[in-house]
């Protein structure tokens, strides 16, 4: 197990990236402050360890949404 494979704090980098691909929405790394309830944070503030998370939550989500 990686540090990437933890349940992710809801907002971070790798549940948005998760959510991002679960809903498939294009891939844009951000993530929101205050577990989830304050600023959204874009990929040109972000640190490359937080990019890096995004990536592995959206590339890893196996899930999809049925809008059936």
């Amino acid at each position: 197990m990686t540090w990437l494979d933890y349940i992710p704090k809801h907002g971070s980098p790798k549940d948005r990236g998760s959510a991002d691909a679960y809903y498939q929405r294009p891939y844009d790394p951000h993530y929101i402050t205050d577990n989830g309830k304050g600023i959204r944070i874009t990929e040109s503030n972000m640190t490359p360890e937080q990019i890096e998370e995004y990536k592995y939550g959206y590339e890893n989500e196996t899930e999809r949404k049925d809008w059936g």
